[in-house]
């Protein structure tokens, strides 16, 4: 294991964390927009990430894809140079100076982010992604993805034994990026060194700590050695049958990413139900732990069995958080994806709800949670690009649907909407569309810890929300 402070002589064989953690990666984006939030700054910066040729012929956009996210990727002979430790203390000095009233660690959630920004506190991830070269990769040869990314997970151990690497194949969520890249999904296995000066240095004594799990499973072939292997992801919303050789589904997801049915042949699974690749190692979350037992902080933690139930549960906290400080809760952003400005919601006084992108089921428990929530005056909704072609994506005319649950407003935004579901868009868009917003000031003062969970406890109950 790699060891010496940051800034030593040793940090110079490694790469920097900002060149590791893939660009436009979920948890990059969230940590970028809950780190200016905090700063009291919006997602204006945050630009494009890929290509955006719209109306190009569709093998051309595929092959476009495909360059694209092989430039941004890490050539393989630099994986031995990745220090996860480094990535840590990355994450960790974003945040600006000072002592905060609690921490939200885990899983990579766009509600999680909102929810720190409530309660005045930072958010760090359990895990981040990584995309890896793959020179003459195919998107309909699991089983060439898994030997190439086996070599590339057993380099990274190699200087990084703390960590579990997840392999994820998933031409369903990914495109054509899937045969030109290795996604990689790194958890560790162990509080990281830089978290814990981070949580001992920056936190108030006493001060509460809240780990997100997305308990979500999916069905994994791990080697046992630190390295494990999915095809399909929970976030394609499909299910493992469909990424079955005969699946009609899978057929339709290979045609539209350029691949060929007849050559898919997945790899045998060990566990068919393990966490997917936003899950939380146990070890992580037992050195959490035993850190805050030893150090006087309160650990809480909430098991999350789907996306929809903790984004609910915060919309409807943040609804308590505004009416409580006078305000009229009665305005809603649907964000998406990558489509998030915490801080703009803030400053306009909007209740959030994040989709986790724009799969038919994330759309789905919009429409539920609206059906049965008191009715909301004004309904803005960002439905993010996936910028590939999939059946389980949910269509304009309903994220249409969900805008028309607004009473007065209704808006959907055109600037997103156009070129969908195969155009990309920056997160700055989100920023952009709510800066339309009237201002909504004061701020809220932060809600307390205790506050949080109870309400948490209340509105996820019947959505399987554990809270403990």
């Amino acid at each position: 294991m790699r060891k010496g402070p940051v800034g030593s002589t040793a940090d110079a064989a490694t790469l920097a964390g900002d060149r590791v953690v893939a660009a436009g990666s979920t948890a990059r984006v969230l940590l970028a927009a809950a780190v200016r939030a905090l700063r009291g700054d919006d997602c204006a910066d945050l630009g494009p990430v890929g290509t955006r040729l719209t109306g190009a012929p569709e093998p051309l956009r595929r092959a476009a894809a495909a360059r694209a996210a092989g430039r941004l990727a890490l050539t393989p002979a630099r994986i031995a140079e990745v220090d996860t430790e480094r990535v840590a203390t990355w994450i960790a000095e974003q945040y600006p100076a000072g002592r905060w009233p609690g921490a939200v660690l885990g899983s990579p959630h766009g509600a999680a982010v909102h929810l720190a920004v409530a309660l005045g506190v930072p958010w760090l991830p359990a895990t981040f992604e990584m995309a890896v070269h793959w020179p003459r990769g195919t998107v309909d040869r699991p089983g060439a993805a898994l030997d190439h990314g086996a070599a590339l997970a057993g380099r990274l151990l190699a200087g990084n034994p703390d960590v579990h690497v997840r392999q994820v194949h998933c031409p369903a969520s990914r495109g054509a990026a899937a045969g030109a890249t290795i996604a990689l999904a790194v958890r560790w296995r162990a509080l990281p060194g830089a978290y814990v000066r981070f949580l001992a240095e920056r936190l108030e004594p006493g001060a509460p700590v809240l780990l997100l799990h997305d308990a979500r499973t999916w069905p994994v072939l791990d080697d046992g050695r630190g390295h494990s292997f999915q095809v399909g992801s929970p976030a394609s919303g499909l299910d493992p049958v469909d990424f079955h050789p005969d699946a009609h589904a899978l057929r339709q997801v290979l045609r539209s990413a350029g691949g060929d049915g007849a050559h898919w042949t997945p790899p045998d699974v060990s566990c068919p139900q393990a966490y997917a690749e936003h899950g939380v190692e146990s070890g992580f979350e037992h050195s959490l732990r035993t850190w805050a037992t030893r150090h006087g902080h309160r650990l809480h933690r909430v098991l999350v069995p789907q996306p929809d139930a903790l984004s609910a549960a915060t919309a409807d906290l943040y609804r308590h958080w505004l009416r409580r400080a006078g305000k009229t809760g009665n305005r809603l952003v649907v964000e998406c994806g990558r489509l998030l400005d915490p801080w703009q919601v803030v400053r306009a006084g909007l209740v959030p709800y994040w989709c986790e992108n724009a799969a038919r089921r994330r759309v789905d428990g919009v429409e539920w949670w609206l059906a049965g929530s008191e009715p909301f005056s004004s309904v803005d909704v960002l439905p993010e690009p996936p910028g590939v072609r999939s059946p389980a994506l949910a269509g304009l005319p309903q994220w249409l649907a969900v805008a028309a649950f607004g009473r007065r407003r209704r808006a959907l935004d055109r600037g997103s909407a156009r070129g969908y579901p195969v155009s990309q868009v920056p997160t700055r868009r989100a920023t952009e569309v709510l800066r339309n917003q009237p201002y909504d000031l004061p701020v809220p003062p932060p809600l307390g810890m205790a506050e949080a969970l109870a309400a948490l406890r209340d509105a996820g109950a019947h959505q399987g929300l554990l809270v403990s």
